[in-house]
């Protein structure tokens, strides 16, 4: 019986062995399963970050891909357009740092490769003005013109215009100017702005009437600094010598800051021995490295305005450091003020006249602006200004120098003098300019 029982209790044991093995190997085979699927899950989540990773590497290729097909045309406009979404820049006059192994207190002997470099730059003028509408009048008869000849100096270039400088009086009443450049092609051309007072003007012509082969054959100048020249310096001298078409000289500086009286305006200007002959006023003087240091404005000889200078080879020029800022002004359209004014009129009286019925030298007064500056002074007809601001009058550029300094609401001094009986008395006045 005991081993019957026995027996029972061990066949029950290995039941419970078997059991305990069956729920073990299920277990593992549940633990097997979720490793499994824990691995599935991880290599889709790979997959599928790979597969995002793709996609925002294709976003931004494609993005990239129209940022530069937008960039780069618009950088291509802005070279050759500048850039639309700024304000251009103003027009400068074109300076360089040159080299100092030129050395500037030789004479100029051979100037060909200067000039061969400055030449497409230098420009020849011919200013047709009208003197006459007919022998009766406009409509009837033809109408008569008169030719003069003068030079230029290319001196900036915009999105529509060339621009040059040259001299007032070259261009002065003008009806119709035509510009020949270095390859003989002549083109119209119009005023652009001027200073009469100092014998500067720039005129214009439209890049769309000029061909593509006279553009590429021209250059802009290069300005240099007439502040640096000295007396013996070597210089050269291009223009339009009698219309004959351009033409070289050579020579050295005479003098510095030499008084010359052109129309009554008077300023400091370079004085050279190089020949200056008609046609040559608004050419360029250049020093030995080419560039421009003065604009030839006008010549003194036996058969010249000034009946004084009766020797060969005086010639003068505009240094071009006293006008730069005047030019830049010029070629970018702005307006410049030509100075101030005191509110009267008249003429300057004479030495002679003086002598003969005691009238003082100094600029007679005539007439009297209403509201000027003249009139509030106490002004009156008949006064002589004998001086202002310190410096005699003893011709009228004498205060037309002063004025071109001042600006409306600047006062300046005069000495007068009025007539007091049989006699004239003196008395200073502050005058308010306008």
């Amino acid at each position: 019986m005991e081993e019957k029982e026995n027996k029972n209790k061990k066949e029950d044991a290995k039941e419970t062995i078997n059991e305990n093995v069956t729920e073990e190997k299920e277990i593992k085979k549940g633990n097997t399963l979720d490793d499994t699927k824990d691995k599935i899950n991880k290599e889709s989540n790979n997959i599928k970050k790979k597969v995002m990773k793709k996609k925002i590497i294709k976003i931004i290729l494609v993005i990239l891909l129209i940022i530069a097909c937008i960039s780069i045309p618009l950088a291509l406009y802005i070279i050759d357009n500048g850039n639309p979404f700024v304000n251009k820049a103003k027009l400068q006059l074109q300076y360089t740092e040159t080299s100092d192994d030129t050395p500037d207190g030789v004479y100029i002997t051979d100037v060909s490769e200067v000039v061969e470099n400055v030449m497409p730059a230098i420009v020849a003028i011919t200013n047709k003005t009208l003197i006459s509408n007919g022998w009766f009048g406009p409509g009837y008869g033809q109408n008569q013109y008169t030719e003069g000849a003068g030079s230029g100096i290319i001196v900036g270039k915009s999105d529509t215009e060339l621009l040059i400088v040259t001299n007032y009086h070259v261009v002065e009443d003008a009806s119709e100017l035509t510009v020949q450049f270095i390859n003989d092609v002549s083109v119209d051309a119009s005023v652009k702005g001027v200073s009469e007072r100092k014998d500067i003007a720039v005129i214009s012509i439209k890049l769309s009437d000029i061909n593509t082969d006279t553009l590429n054959s021209i250059k802009i100048a290069t300005i240099g600094n007439s502040d640096d020249l000295k007396v013996g310096n070597g210089v050269i001298a291009i223009g339009n010598a009698l219309g004959y078409g351009q033409s070289v000289t050579t020579g050295i500086v005479s003098a510095l800051d030499r008084k010359v009286t052109i129309e009554e305006y008077t300023n400091e200007m370079i004085q050279i021995d190089a020949a200056i002959n008609g046609g040559n006023s608004g050419g360029a003087l250049l020093n030995s490295k080419g560039e421009v240091v003065g604009i030839n404005s006008a010549k003194y000889s036996s058969n010249g305005s000034n009946g004084e200078a009766s020797i060969e080879g005086m010639g003068f020029a505009i240094p071009i450091s006293d006008v730069n800022e005047l030019i830049t002004d010029l070629i970018n359209g702005e307006e410049i003020s030509e100075g101030a004014t005191l509110g009267i009129e008249g003429y300057m009286t004479n030495e002679g006249y003086g002598i003969s019925y005691n009238v003082p030298t100094g600029f007679y007064i005539a007439g009297i602006t209403e509201g000027s500056g003249a009139e509030a002074a106490g002004l009156e007809i008949g006064n002589i200004i004998t001086e202002i601001e310190g410096e005699k009058v003893e011709a009228l550029s004498d205060i037309q120098n002063v004025l071109y300094d001042k600006k409306a609401g600047d006062e300046v001094t005069l000495k007068v003098k009025y007539v007091s009986g049989r006699e004239y008395n003196e008395k200073e006045v502050k005058v308010t300019l306008s």
